[in-house]
């Protein structure tokens, strides 16, 4: 398992994130996950060639003796591939949800701003760290929901979409 790069500039964010909040997140924690995660899955020599995503969605197969490193850090690492892409400069007026996204925002939620409401309720009520989640199930049905640490939906059978890092 590797780090990905950032998709932006460590200040591309700013004044929401800032330069050094970027570079301790990216460049110290989610490296943490990733390393532990390539130590957790060398233990266990049945795992090697399994992506993250395969090993989340199964944690009853991972051998029990690396199970929870598998889960903490391929979570850590899972979660924050998605969150670094989730986010971008701000350049000109959001663009909100099209085509059948927007029909299942408005089916599951009434509106955007009802989904982003539900989304800033999740975030808040986190206790301590953990994420707030868009979801999408097999059935193709959006939900929100929070996960402590560094779960991942994945591990529920739940295909994150979104996630608030709430760090």
């Amino acid at each position: 398992f590797t780090l990905p790069p950032l998709p932006y500039a460590y200040d591309a964010l700013e004044p929401a994130i800032d330069a050094e909040t970027m570079r301790l997140h990216h460049d110290k924690h989610h490296a943490t996950y990733v390393a532990k995660l390539n130590e957790a899955v060398a233990a266990a020599p049945e795992l090697a060639g399994k992506g993250v995503e395969e090993l989340l969605r199964d944690l009853a197969r991972v051998p029990e003796a690396v199970r929870t490193a598998v889960r903490n850090h391929g979570g850590g690492h899972a979660n924050h591939t998605l969150f670094w892409t989730s986010m971008k400069p701000a350049k000109g007026a959001l663009v909100p949800p099209q085509g059948r996204f927007a029909a299942a925002v408005q089916a599951q939620f009434g509106s955007l701003d009802g989904l982003r409401e539900q989304l800033t309720k999740a975030a808040g009520g986190v206790f301590g760290s953990g994420w707030a989640w868009l979801t999408i199930d097999a059935g193709k049905k959006l939900g929100v929901g929070t996960l402590p640490n560094q779960d991942s939906p994945l591990s529920s059978s739940q295909r994150p979409l979104l996630g608030i890092d709430v760090w």
